[in-house]
């Protein structure tokens, strides 16, 4: 599919600039004994092993189904993207507080080259996750996938929050330059672990919402149940139940009562008459499940 083919590119762009990124912050980082930069540097190795799993969940969950799970695999982008926020957690939230509350303890300076060779790193880490960032964004605005693609959103997340994070560093490493004192460095640490904390814990969230089985938004909600009840053969629609199964794949549970006065081969060409026309409308709806029962006519109402 097209979209899949676009989000793979953009995964890739983003690892790539994560890669580079990375092998850099952490050259610099130990050459100048710089905690910010540190972090930032397991803040690029979480988001490049991320990458890869967005990666896998672009290919497992395109997988057909099967008699052990007959409603696909689109669920696998939400299971990845949920360990993908938690590598986000654990290597760089986690480890950039960690760095920061060593660096209060040691207490430990840098050398005017270190300096340097620190705000250069950094200076070429904004170019390239800015750049990944634009696309990403452009992406999601273009083709109107950001709300519902976890990979592009994780994407998005992650070159957001990597943006941030090399301000936040070089505001560190400046500060520690113009005042020598180190807190200010550390200080950037703590905040950049604390910003990919709070970023962690958000996808996870959403992750966890639509693996546990998230409805479909509202407003098409509400359009599939007004498509129902404004079908001439339907009299209510008792019950309406929806949920994401995937990217692409939504399943449909309704209870209708008919309107009187239907046979029972009626009822059944009207059942797949409207199967039919939701999945014609919606082509989402790839399962859909109608509770038909036939409405009492007036001599049968209480």
């Amino acid at each position: 599919m097209a979209r899949d083919l676009r989000t793979r590119v953009t995964v890739l762009v983003a690892l790539a600039a994560n890669l580079v990124i990375a092998a850099a912050k952490a050259v610099a980082g130990l050459f100048a004994g710089s905690p910010a930069l540190l972090s930032e540097a397991a803040h690029s190795v979480a988001d490049s092993l991320n990458e890869v799993f967005l990666l896998i969940a672009l290919r497992r969950s395109k997988r057909p189904a099967d008699d052990r799970h007959p409603f696909g695999y689109g669920k696998e982008r939400y299971f990845w993207a949920l360990l993908a926020a938690v590598g986000i957690f654990v290597m760089g939230g986690c480890f950039s507080v960690y760095q920061g509350a060593q660096a209060l303890r040691t207490n430990r300076q840098e050398s005017l080259t270190g300096y340097l060779a620190g705000l250069a790193v950094l200076g070429v880490a904004l170019l390239a996750d800015g750049a990944s960032l634009l696309r990403a964004v452009h992406q999601a605005r273009r083709h109107r996938e950001g709300a519902t693609d976890p990979a592009l959103r994780t994407v998005i997340a992650e070159d957001a929050t990597a943006v941030t994070g090399v301000l936040l560093a070089a505001a560190g490493l400046g500060l520690h330059l113009v005042t020598g004192q180190v807190a200010w460095e550390a200080g950037a640490s703590i905040g950049i672990g604390a910003l990919l904390l709070c970023v962690a814990y958000r996808l996870a969230r959403e992750a966890r919402d639509r693996l546990i089985g998230e409805a479909v938004d509202t407003e098409l909600r509400d359009r599939i149940g007004d498509f129902l009840a404004s079908q001439d053969e339907i009299d209510r629609v008792a019950a309406l139940l929806t949920m994401r199964l995937g990217m692409d794949v939504v399943l449909v549970a309704a209870r209708v009562d008919l309107v009187p006065g239907l046979d029972s081969e009626e009822v059944e060409l009207v059942c797949v008459r409207l199967k039919r026309r939701i999945t014609t409308k919606w082509p989402q709806a790839e399962h859909v499940f109608l509770d038909i029962t036939e409405a009492p006519g007036p001599e049968e109402s209480p």
